[in-house]
């Protein structure tokens, strides 16, 4: 798995993780390279949420972010973060851009949102399940559940290329948690 080392941030992140009431359960894969599908995606709060787990747990995780948000000075901070500016308007597409950072880099933890979004959708987006097939990667399910304040670092799945089954899969897995937002997810 992909570090960051950094005792001081670390640290600091513990002591709001251990301040925030919030629990982990389960365990991670030792994986160098995975996508991590991350749901339910409700709120920002949910990025409250898990970056205190990335700093505590010294993963260097990265996040697709428009472009657009990369203006100066959060540029700098959204990259130390480990968001990655991605061109939603690019011939390659988002997908495209996510295949290529995992055939690009030796280690990279691939964090996104299956749902694609904050709002409640029918139908959720398969963009992950692409990314995640096209680079042969595994994918990691961590959920949060707000009302019992439990991250938990589910089961790891591979694609099946039958995309269908395999979203049955995931939202099947998701629904069991509880989001910031319920009515959203």
């Amino acid at each position: 798995m992909p570090t960051r080392n950094n005792s001081v941030i670390t640290y600091i992140a513990m002591f709001f993780w251990w301040l925030s009431g919030w629990r982990t359960v389960g365990s991670l894969p030792n994986e160098k390279k995975i996508l991590v599908a991350a749901a339910p995606h409700t709120s920002n709060w949910d990025f409250i949420v898990g970056l205190p787990i990335i700093l505590t747990l010294g993963i260097k995780g990265s996040i697709m972010m428009k472009k657009e948000a990369f203006i100066w000075p959060f540029s700098y901070l959204w990259r130390w973060i480990g968001f990655i500016p991605i061109d939603r308007h690019s011939p390659k597409g988002a997908v495209g851009a996510a295949v290529e950072y995992f055939e690009n880099n030796e280690a990279m933890w691939f964090v996104m949102s299956p749902e694609g979004t904050r709002s409640k959708i029918k139908h959720w987006r398969s963009g992950f399940l692409n990314i995640a097939h096209q680079a042969n990667v595994p994918i990691l399910l961590v959920s949060w559940d707000f009302p019992t304040k439990t991250v938990t670092f589910g089961r790891v799945m591979r694609t099946s290329g039958d995309y269908e089954k395999d979203m049955l899969e995931v939202r099947e897995y998701f629904s069991q948690f509880t989001g910031k937002r319920p009515e959203n997810h």
